[in-house]
């Protein structure tokens, strides 16, 4: 599920933005994604009655914001799920023994109240703080199987689209250790794999809670921009060598839009490197620095050769943001996009909703 944060040093943020990204990356263009959500037209696999990602009547027609979600699934077991990638997932009982191999999969099973049956994570998840001393199982590049195996687990919940070992996920299911593998390129997606998550472990109301209120909280969103100009943004990933952004129909481009911008992409569903030139001629006005944890500041953005004819440069328009927030799909991706909106538009106030 997580499309991933990008949470590394230059070197390895270029990398894992070319190769993905995966927020989205491959996107609707990559392998078919299942859940309960019928996103792409090759989407496969349920988990219970198919429900239809429909645009919310309160948010723009270009998001698909709102999955006609239906009742959750019950919390019987045993329970076979489909995961998405297209996996049915036999389930024999509730899972006592959890390891997540993914931050937002963590921070949602510490949401639904399912925390304490965590017992290893990976070595970035960094939220919340009860799961940072939690065991290490797995890193940006290696899952350690053996680990797993040694801690017994009766679930583990991992990343799709490469970003956790593939092979490593078949090995485990060698083992008869069910993986539930989650992979959210957009927000309806997201909010369908945290109700999978739930009825995964046996908390599918406490998933239906959060999924709904997440809901109304980016419809909220959604209104407090509606009438508002949507000036040109532009999210800038990492431009250590490449510039990179959001693809087109990407995760990031959805929560662009959704906070009340005009993103600008890199005109390719799978691509998310962007030319100096066709960035030159979008013309940003507003520029978005997610890579500002890394150090990157609005004045030495302005001195990049080529950037200084840009609106958002004339005009010091050039703000950072909290990437982390901003683009893990997980509990907290409503204060992300509170946030979003405040930095594409400084006069909105949307503390505490």
């Amino acid at each position: 599920m997580d499309a991933p944060t990008i949470r590394f040093g230059p070197p390895l943020r270029a990398a894992f933005a070319a190769s993905l990204l995966v927020l989205a990356a491959a996107l609707a263009a990559c392998s078919p994604i299942g859940g309960r959500i019928s996103i792409p037209p090759d989407a496969t696999g349920s988990t219970g009655p198919a429900a239809t990602a429909t645009p919310s009547a309160r948010v723009s027609p270009s998001v698909q914001l709102s999955p006609s979600v239906q009742p959750g699934p019950s919390a019987a077991f045993p329970v076979t799920l489909t995961d998405d990638e297209g996996t049915a997932v036999a389930i024999p009982s509730e899972p006592e023994r959890i390891v997540s191999l993914t931050p937002a999969t963590t921070e949602i099973l510490f949401e639904i109240g399912a925390g304490e049956r965590v017992v290893a994570t990976t070595n970035f998840d960094d939220y919340p703080p009860e799961a940072v001393d939690l065991p290490d199982v797995a890193s940006f590049t290696a899952v350690d199987v053996e680990k797993i195996v040694g801690l017994e687990p009766d679930l583990v919940i991992a990343g799709g689209n490469n970003f956790n070992d593939p092979k490593a996920i078949e090995r485990l299911r060698s083992l008869d250790i069910p993986v539930l593998v989650t992979y959210a390129p957009d927000i309806a997606t997201v909010l369908a794999d945290m109700e999978l998550i739930g009825a995964a472990v046996g908390q599918p109301e406490e998933a239906a809670e959060l999924t709904a209120s997440l809901e109304d909280g980016f419809a909220d969103v959604a209104d407090a921009t509606a009438d508002l100009e949507r000036p040109r943004v532009f999210y800038e990933l990492d431009a250590t060598q490449d510039i990179f952004t959001a693809a087109d129909d990407s995760f990031i481009e959805e929560m662009i839009e959704l906070a009340g911008g005009d993103p600008i992409t890199t005109g390719s569903t799978t691509d998310f490197s962007i030319p100096l030139e066709r960035l030159v001629t979008e013309d940003p006005e507003v520029i978005l620095l997610g890579d500002a944890a890394y150090g990157v500041t609005p004045e030495a953005v302005a001195q990049r050769p080529g950037w200084d004819g840009m609106t958002a440069v004339r005009e010091d328009a050039i703000r950072p943001v909290d990437d982390i927030v901003i683009t893990r799909p997980g509990p907290r991706l409503l204060e992300g996009l509170r946030l979003l909106a405040e930095a594409i538009h400084p006069d909105l106030d949307l503390a505490g909703g």
